[in-house]
């Protein structure tokens, strides 16, 4: 009798096991919710780089009209 309750037990502890993985759907569902995180993770860095570069460039320009502001005081300073 122990034999035949050890055997059904075994059996009961490895099918419990086998069972406990996700379904398909569960598994798709998942790959759906990774993609559409990576995407909008992707989507927010674009946005930010895009950001940077917009600064970055008018912080250029200006750099450049205090420049041309500079060299025409400076012009207009020694035709006087």
């Amino acid at each position: 009798m122990k034999k035949v309750f050890s055997i059904i037990a075994v059996a009961l502890l490895a099918t419990s096991f086998v069972a406990c993985g996700p379904s398909a759907e569960e598994k798709a569902k998942a790959e759906a919710d990774a993609k559409r995180i990576a995407d909008s993770i992707a989507t927010a860095l674009t946005e930010s780089m895009n950001a940077a570069v917009n600064e970055a460039t008018d912080a250029a320009a200006t750099a450049t009209d205090a420049a041309a502001t500079a060299t025409e005081a400076a012009a207009a300073e020694v035709k006087h």
